[in-house]
């Protein structure tokens, strides 16, 4: 926006120097006129590439934005994964536990089976 205040002194230097035109008179109005022109010509192209310059900052910007955006969102999204990561290796180990402990019981109950079968056996004869 700083470029407002230059666009205005760009301007007053365009409308001074077509009052000094005046002086250009003297070789003929259509020259003094042609100058007169060429200056309004060249004031509006300067404020048309102040426009354009202008709405490529702010292109620029919300660039910048977006790209800190997904900075923020790479990060959390590391963070999520550190913790979903550590999350599984605790529930691997879980189910590690658990799985043995699984067999453990099987093997118990396989024994105690095996006895009641000895002592049923036993019993009959």
């Amino acid at each position: 926006m700083r470029h407002r205040n230059l666009r205005g002194q760009i301007f007053a230097a365009a409308e001074f120097s077509q009052a000094g035109a005046g002086g250009a008179r003297r070789r003929g109005d259509g020259e003094a006129m042609s100058e007169s022109s060429a200056i309004d010509a060249a004031t509006r192209r300067l404020a048309a590439a102040l426009d354009a310059l202008e709405a490529a900052a702010e292109r620029r910007r919300e660039a910048d934005r977006a790209e800190s955006n997904l900075a923020a969102q790479v990060h959390a999204f590391g963070t999520d994964r550190s913790r979903l990561a550590a999350e599984l290796d605790a529930a691997t180990a879980r189910s590690r536990r658990l799985a043995e402990t699984n067999r453990e019981i099987a093997r118990r109950l396989d024994a105690a089976m095996g006895g009641v079968r000895a002592v049923i056996e036993a019993h009959e004869r």
